[in-house]
């Protein structure tokens, strides 16, 4: 009994001696020398992910801009245009060749025909 009480506490001892040497295996220098190329891959995938989100919200600050000026330029081509179709109207038309002494005519145009066709006829 005293023989199996020892034999658990010696595995126990190699047990522990064991974990303790999976530690200081893992913390060595070497093994932290083998590590370097992932733990540079792990800084580099955090790089991007950074860059990407920079690069997420400039797009998304571009795009609120870019939609802005289209609504700006849609207000702006409509008030044109009504502008344009208040001008073309007669009323205005007159009004805008006034000072140039041109006035509206009262009377039907005349038809003018050539006096060759009329003979032939």
């Amino acid at each position: 009994m005293q023989e199996q009480k020892n034999q658990k506490e010696r595995d126990q001892k190699q047990g522990q001696a064991f974990g303790q040497a999976s530690w200081k295996r893992w913390l060595n220098y070497q093994s932290i020398v083998k590590q370097v190329p992932f733990f540079l891959f792990l800084a580099m995938l955090a790089v991007l992910y950074i860059y990407n989100g920079h690069y997420a919200d400039k797009t998304i600050r571009n795009i609120n801009q870019t939609a802005k000026d289209v609504k700006e330029l849609q207000y702006e081509y409509k008030t044109v245009k009504s502008e344009v179709m208040f001008r073309c109207k007669q009323s205005e038309l007159v009004k805008a060749v006034e000072p140039l002494g041109l006035k509206e005519l009262t009377t039907s145009p005349v038809i003018l025909k050539d006096s060759i066709t009329t003979n032939k006829e």
